[in-house]
């Protein structure tokens, strides 16, 4: 399952779930303001505070930021 941790307002955000669903991947979001044990996980997986967007597929391996040939790589786009 894809995850993409992100916060309200953020156009990165936005950006790399536009252009996961323009590539037909099923995601789901994390808003880490509103979801406690969303932003414990985002920050167990990066060591970051509020870092945003984080994808990630394992809760190993992420891309931080919008980085289309990272997030290419990691989905094996």
């Amino acid at each position: 399952m894809v995850k993409v941790y992100t916060v309200t307002g953020c156009p990165y955000c936005e950006k790399v779930k536009r252009y996961l669903q323009s590539k037909g991947v099923e995601f789901t979001a994390y808003d880490i303001e509103q979801d406690a044990a969303a932003r414990d996980a985002c920050k167990k997986l990066t060591s970051m505070d509020y870092a945003v967007p984080v994808t990630t597929i394992d809760n190993v391996n992420f891309v931080m930021d919008y980085d289309k040939d990272e997030l290419d790589k990691l989905l094996c786009l």
